[in-house]
């Protein structure tokens, strides 16, 4: 199917998903999210595949192993294109709008210490200062788990301070639900900002890379 923006309904559907997230609000509104929220996000996968390559829709159900939060089902529908393990360009759906981001995020060990050493490395570093300063500067905001206290052995005084804290990194931008969300239009707002993202994705991929740990 074409994408043609997602309906009131997907929203709706998140909303009250918030309000009860049970399987049986689940069950008797699985239609509305087959409809409104998995199929339009397919299709825009779809679409936007040819340029930034196959993206990976996520399961609604939450992995509740290890949470104290025991609510079965995800308040979102994300997808993401990955360019190495953990490393890509993400797109979501919730009641609060949608949301357009790209970066890396598993924060495995051994990409940390690969992150970390690029970022120290002034060559490599200082390229990446740039990209981020840039990113501000048009809008997105740039996130990520990060430490309250500099990395161990990091003087307080290095001027990449900020960056060597993160265990993550990415730039995101949100916007509400307003009328454009429900038009094709939603696929060039994604496009558009994916591209911005795409520089930082490369700096990512080639520095931090997929991490060599084991699944978990």
């Amino acid at each position: 199917m074409a994408f043609t923006g997602f309906p009131d309904e997907a929203f709706l559907f998140y909303e009250g998903l918030e309000a009860d997230n049970s399987k049986t609000y689940f069950t008797r509104n699985k239609h509305l999210y087959d409809d409104a929220v998995r199929a339009p996000m397919l299709a825009l996968a779809e679409e936007l595949g040819e340029e930034f390559g196959v993206a990976t829709l996520f399961r609604p159900y939450r992995d509740v192993r290890f949470s104290k939060d025991k609510s079965p089902y995800k308040d979102h529908q994300g997808a993401f294109v990955d360019s190495c393990p953990g490393i890509g360009l993400y797109v979501q759906i919730s009641a609060d709008g949608l949301y357009v981001a790209g970066g890396y995020y598993s924060g495995a060990s051994d990409q940390i210490a690969r992150y970390r050493a690029a970022v120290d490395y002034d060559l490599t570093g200082m390229p990446l200062e740039k990209l981020v300063d840039s990113l501000r500067e048009a809008g997105y905001a740039v996130e990520g788990e990060r430490l309250k206290t500099r990395p161990r052995g990091v003087d307080e005084a290095h001027p990449r301070l900020e960056l060597l804290r993160h265990k993550s990194l990415y730039a995101g931008l949100r916007f509400e639900p307003e009328p454009w969300v429900h038009t094709a239009q939603v696929a060039e707002r994604v496009r558009e900002s994916w591209r911005d993202f795409a520089p930082l994705v490369d700096w990512l991929s080639d520095h931090v890379r997929g991490s060599e740990l084991p699944a978990r």
